[in-house]
């Protein structure tokens, strides 16, 4: 029998039940069981697999949802892994939630220095300013890469993966909105639209994680007046907003 625990956030005890049905799904021609055994600091999932095909089903899982380190022993350096923001750091460092959670949790930490060169074109930028302008809030899953582990210091240095800052690049220059919803199933938001009439102003659905995802807008709709409306249907979720705009026009400033 396998122990593991999933590397998806989840908000609140319902989507466990969503949670048990994918994996229910993503198992389904293997011989294996899956039982969730428990919602580890009340964010990670806890599974134990067992069965003919638990290797298999294994390394499924690792591919389509990833596993939590839970140990900071098992974050190795130069690896990549999937985050969820935390906040700020008081030492001007974005905070990333990798899932190392035993004996206590620690989080990887992204200094301003790195933001400001990668995402700003260098420009002297405040890190709360960063994170407005590239809508990066709490729970935002984000894909780094360790530079660094002290294990004696508990600390976890890293920097946004290049394929990372790839996405916010193409963001940008897509000049499209983008409606970031944290929180909410695929099903939950899909509803929400078709209830309040939003189809025709979304034009795509980019999943971020299982349960965080960012809805396209066509040209000329502006993804901040659209949370009113959803707003009201997904009423525990959280939203932010990358306006491709804004970004261009702070980039282009001395």
């Amino acid at each position: 029998m396998a122990k593991l625990t999933l590397l998806t956030r989840i908000y609140n005890s319902h989507q466990l039940r969503q949670i048990d049905k994918i994996l229910g799904e993503l198992l389904d021609e293997l011989n294996v069981d899956a039982t969730i055994t428990d919602n580890l600091a009340g964010r990670w999932v806890e599974l134990d697999l067992s069965g003919e095909d638990e290797s298999v089903a294994t390394n499924l899982l690792a591919r389509e949802i990833g596993f939590c380190p839970t140990n900071i022993e098992n974050v190795k350096k130069f690896s990549s892994l999937k985050g969820y923001t935390v906040g700020l750091g008081k030492n001007e460092e974005l905070i990333v939630d990798i899932g190392v959670f035993q004996p206590k949790p620690i989080y990887a930490a992204i200094p301003l220095l790195h933001l400001q060169t990668h995402l700003v074109s260098g420009k002297k930028f405040s890190l709360k300013k960063i994170c407005e302008l590239l809508s990066i809030g709490e729970n935002v899953p984000l894909e780094i890469k360790v530079l660094n582990v002290d294990e004696k210091e508990n600390h976890i240095e890293a920097e946004l993966h290049s394929n990372q800052i790839k996405q916010f690049s193409s963001w940008r220059d897509s000049l499209l909105d983008r409606l970031l919803i944290i929180g909410a199933s695929l099903y939950e938001i899909n509803t929400a639209l078709n209830q309040e009439h939003l189809n025709r102003d979304i034009i795509d659905t980019e999943q971020l994680g299982m349960f965080e995802y960012a809805l396209v807008c066509k040209l000329g709709t502006d993804g901040t007046g659209l949370i009113s409306r959803i707003g009201r249907k997904l009423r525990k979720a959280k939203f932010f907003v990358f306006e491709p705009k804004k970004v261009l026009a702070l980039n282009h400033t001395s």
